[in-house]
């Protein structure tokens, strides 16, 4: 498998488990059995907005971090890029380019212009200066106390353009997390969910990957709960059958050791991409960020050709996504 097919793997992958979560991100798992039958949903169903196989801001915001990594691959420049994804947030089309940080292809494109609900802390965090990150361990100069999903679920490219050295991806990723999460889990699960990603691109399977992100975060101060929840996905997926109700053992996803637990858990526990992701979105919690995280995750590791063409074809900005993949090489 080469490396072009890992990145379009992961990008599509992601984008794939957002839009499948999307529709159910806010219902629990009863709701979503009582909708849908016993098994959850089994394909796209319909948004809120009545047309299925649409993203949200996870898969928004990581294509404003490819844009970024394809050009100026530092913190400075990731925070551009992210406050030009603001603008589609707050702008029904692409405002005047009168400020320093509008410029950039993506910020064109007409589609992105959609609010999805976006992270509380994504938005204030980009209000705010970012000054340059904290040594790890500490807290963070924006949202010192913020350790949510958003940190994560947008990380995955942090490890493609370093898929050599888990180490950078590891500590670029949990810089850029700091833009706009101060937690140190916040910005270390975003840390460690980039390192698998650069160990998956390499070949290597994903418990093994895992293992490595472990070592990585065992030298950083308050690496505990996101040790310990990665930990927890390991043992369970070893454990015994797959489940939702195991699934949610692990937390509801709403902070970012819990949905890189759930994404690596699930692709773990089930081989079948497709299987994967729909265990990774059929649960009480961030349905669209776990759905993400796993995408990036079995996507990195099979590569595109293993992502079920059905769910790829009708899926929101794949022209954008595979050119952006294009651009990573």
């Amino acid at each position: 498998m080469d490396v072009k097919d890992r990145i379009r793997g992961c990008l599509l992958g992601g984008a794939i488990g957002d839009a499948l979560g999307a529709p159910i991100e806010f219902e629990s798992l009863r709701e979503i059995r009582r909708h849908h039958g016993q098994d959850g949903i089994t394909g796209y169903v319909a948004t809120w907005r009545g047309t299925s196989a649409l993203v949200t801001d996870d898969t928004q915001m990581t294509l404003f971090t490819v844009e970024a990594l394809t050009g100026d691959r530092t913190p400075g420049g990731v925070r551009q890029a992210y406050l030009r994804w603001l603008d589609t947030q707050e702008h029904q089309a692409p405002p005047p380019a009168d400020r320093p940080h509008r410029t950039g292809a993506l910020r064109e494109e007409g589609w992105l212009y959609s609010r999805r609900a976006p992270g509380n802390a994504c938005l204030s965090g980009l209000s705010r200066p970012f000054p340059g990150p904290s040594p790890f361990g500490t807290p963070g100069p924006v949202n010192p106390g913020s350790k949510g999903c958003g940190t994560v679920m947008r990380s995955a490219p942090f490890g493609l353009v370093a898929p050599y050295d888990a180490g950078a991806a590891f500590e670029l990723a949990a810089v850029c997390a700091q833009i706009t999460h101060g937690h140190p889990t916040g910005y270390l699960a975003a840390g460690a969910f980039a390192a698998i990603i650069a160990r998956l691109m390499t070949g290597e399977p994903l418990e093994a990957a895992v293992h490595h992100a472990l070592g990585l975060l065992a030298g950083q101060p308050r690496h505990e709960e996101t040790s310990g929840a990665l930990r927890a996905a390991l043992d369970l997926a070893a454990s015994g059958p797959h489940s939702p109700e195991r699934v949610e053992s692990l937390g509801g996803a709403w902070v970012a050791e819990e949905a890189l637990a759930i994404g690596v858990y699930c692709a773990l526990a089930e081989p079948s991409p497709e299987r994967a992701l729909l265990l990774s979105v059929n649960h009480s919690g961030d349905s669209d960020s776990t759905g993400s995280v796993c995408g990036n995750l079995v996507g990195a590791l099979r590569g595109a050709a293993a992502l079920p063409a059905a769910w790829l074809t009708p899926l929101e900005g794949r022209d954008t996504i595979e050119r952006l993949a294009a651009a990573l090489l």
